[in-house]
């Protein structure tokens, strides 16, 4: 990976962290607020048979972070692009 500048590669991983932040800031909302804070709202609605709050806690929340996986790719590489940095 190589810079033009030193100002290039600060703002690159400024935007990389930021990309980062966010999609940590969706997979805790997720798993720990729905699987655990919200468990007893979201147990009042069914999805495929079980208890909302019960899938989110057992499934939900892994895909969503595959999801979220498969953004960050995106996102990198439409980052790698704009600063001329990708393989």
């Amino acid at each position: 990976m190589s810079f033009e500048s030193k100002e290039q590669a600060d703002s690159y991983w400024k935007e990389n962290l930021s990309i980062m932040l966010k999609l940590l800031a969706v997979w805790f909302a997720v798993s720990y607020g729905c699987g655990i804070l919200f468990i007893d709202e979201l147990n009042e609605i069914t999805f495929m048979g079980f208890k909302l709050g019960f899938w989110f806690a057992q499934q939900g929340s892994m895909y969503v972070f595959i999801a979220l996986i498969f953004i960050y790719v995106k996102q990198m590489n439409t980052l790698d692009k704009k600063y001329n940095v990708e393989e």
